[in-house]
């Protein structure tokens, strides 16, 4: 699959949902991932197959909506999460995303291709294996120091993901807690998040296409005890906690912190 494609399911989505004035809110069914499917769900993955259907490629989908489906019998996987942060936009906060990865095999570790659009500003990050990661066509890196200047984090279940938390947020100048796991590891990618962190377990397509971004920007991707998540094998099922860093020194800063082996 060429990068072109993605920018162009990019693009058209960008002039569906710019032209949304007012989002409904309301559920319309039970995705193949088990959760709420909204409107705006539904209408992101039907541009986006449709893209992908016209693109003459043979294709194995994976989507947090339809789930599993075959395009001309089936070829390189694509996981896709049409709207990342999809109750923020029923809720009306302005943070959500469409995230696409594309891989030549069945696990994390051979995503080859990464795409990320935010669907307010229109900020795209692109990712191909071995060749660094961009964002608006500009080369990025993640952070290079050590600081905790901003530390994003996830919590499914606020009563027991946050208490987990906490050594790690007391250490950071600002915290955030941003509604949307592709869109926190693409500014990741750029420097702009120094970790983040998601107790729970995150389901692969929620986290495939960011995988890429950090690791082409020179970040950290693990689970919070600190082992790698290439091995993790792409489907609907929740698959691992995460902690992303944007360098070694960081991830190993914040890892003493969430083990308790923090110098006083």
């Amino acid at each position: 699959m060429k990068i072109e494609l993605l920018r162009t399911i990019g693009q058209r989505l960008l002039k569906e949902f710019h032209s949304t004035k007012k989002i409904n809110k309301t559920a319309i069914g039970i995705g193949a991932a088990g959760d709420k499917t909204y409107v705006i769900d539904k209408k992101a993955e039907d541009i986006i197959l449709s893209a992908l259907e016209e693109s003459g490629e043979s294709l194995t989908i994976i989507s947090e909506e339809a789930g599993h489906k075959d395009i001309r019998g089936g070829g390189k996987k694509v996981l896709i999460d049409p709207v990342d942060g999809s109750r923020n936009a029923v809720s009306g906060i302005p943070f959500y995303c469409t995230s696409i990865a594309v891989m030549d095999g069945h696990t994390i570790g051979d995503i080859e291709l990464a795409y990320v659009v935010n669907l307010i500003n229109g900020d795209e990050f692109l990712a191909e294996r071995g060749k660094g990661v961009f964002l608006n066509g500009e080369k990025i890196h993640a952070q290079t120091d050590d600081v905790f200047y901003l530390i994003s984090y996830e919590a499914q279940n606020p009563r027991k993901d946050v208490p987990r938390l906490i050594s790690l947020l007391s250490e950071s100048r600002k915290t955030r807690c941003l509604g949307s796991t592709a869109l926190d590891l693409s500014y990741l990618a750029c420097g702009a998040i120094s970790v983040f962190a998601n107790p729970s377990p995150s389901r692969s397509f929620d986290f495939a296409a960011g995988w890429l971004l950090v690791k082409e920007a020179g970040g950290i991707f693990t689970d919070m005890k600190g082992n790698g998540i290439e091995g993790i094998e792409a489907g609907l099922k929740k698959a691992s906690p995460l902690l992303v860093s944007g360098n070694k020194s960081l991830h190993e800063k914040a890892l003493k912190l969430l083990n308790g082996e923090a110098d006083n």
